[in-house]
């Protein structure tokens, strides 16, 4: 193993002597980063590029974190367990959590990210919420909004406070072109809504769970195209009946 003062001189062979000496720059990389008082749990197993961006004091990384090309991270944020992180603006007090995917993107400050999120090309205002196995990609996100859960967010904005609720999706593309949603300030998408995009969610306006909508919604109104529930006595009992088969396979 080769240490240091003789890593920098040593020579480079074949590719066992190339990751001998990748090793000993991350390590001298991440010893000059803690000495300036960012906390970096595992600089052994941490990938911090040579051209990264300032880190700030205070910063907090975990073991598995790549910081990758024109990545900055402001102080007192916190880059957990597995995140990847590639020309990336991370506000101060910032939280990416495990294992989420952030690409030429800025996150602000006391943001929440992950985990197992994706960002790219995106926009995230202070103080937002961008919950679990979320997508977002060319998309500006305004202060203090959030979609907690399951959720595709592509070529939207969404503004400041509005809630988008587990399963909502933004159908951006049809095939040919792609096409712009605008949730406006205050909204609230229920769960498992579809946006098909070109459409405007009004400011302060709902749409209810389960709705496709195809046309914009007006401002503080309530947006709904459910189908309307029939409830059939009893069919339970009589299918079990019936041994589990339907007489007609055309009939509930």
């Amino acid at each position: 193993m080769i240490e240091a003062p003789f890593a920098e001189i040593s020579g480079i062979n074949d590719r066992a002597d190339l990751a001998e000496v990748e090793r000993a720059a991350r390590l001298d990389i991440a010893a000059a980063l803690m000495r300036e008082g960012v906390t970096i749990v595992a600089p052994d197993q941490t990938f911090i590029d040579a051209d990264a961006g300032a880190i700030g004091r205070d910063a907090w990384i975990a073991p598995g974190v790549h910081i990758r090309g024109d990545t900055s991270i402001g102080a007192g944020a916190r880059i957990d367990v597995g995140c990847v992180l590639t020309n990336a603006r991370i506000g101060a007090g910032a939280s990416i959590r495990p294992y989420s995917v952030i690409a030429d993107s800025a996150i602000g400050d006391r943001a929440q990210i992950g985990p197992y999120c994706r960002c790219s090309d995106t926009r995230i205002d202070e103080d937002a919420n961008i919950g679990n196995f979320i997508e977002v990609v060319r998309s500006h996100i305004m202060a203090g909004a959030r979609a907690d859960q399951l959720a595709y967010l592509g070529d939207a904005t969404v503004g400041a406070r509005a809630n988008i609720g587990a399963g909502t999706v933004t159908c951006n593309y049809d095939g040919k072109s792609q096409y712009k949603t605008t949730i406006e300030a205050g909204a609230f998408v229920g769960s498992d809504a579809q946006l098909v995009a070109p459409i405007t969610i009004g400011r302060d306006s709902y749409v209810g769970s389960g709705t496709t909508v195809t046309k914009d919604v007006p401002r503080s109104a309530l947006a709904l195209s459910r189908v309307k529930q029939v409830n059939i006595d009893d069919w339970a009992k009589r299918f079990k009946e019936a041994g589990g088969k339907r007489k007609d396979r055309h009939e509930p």
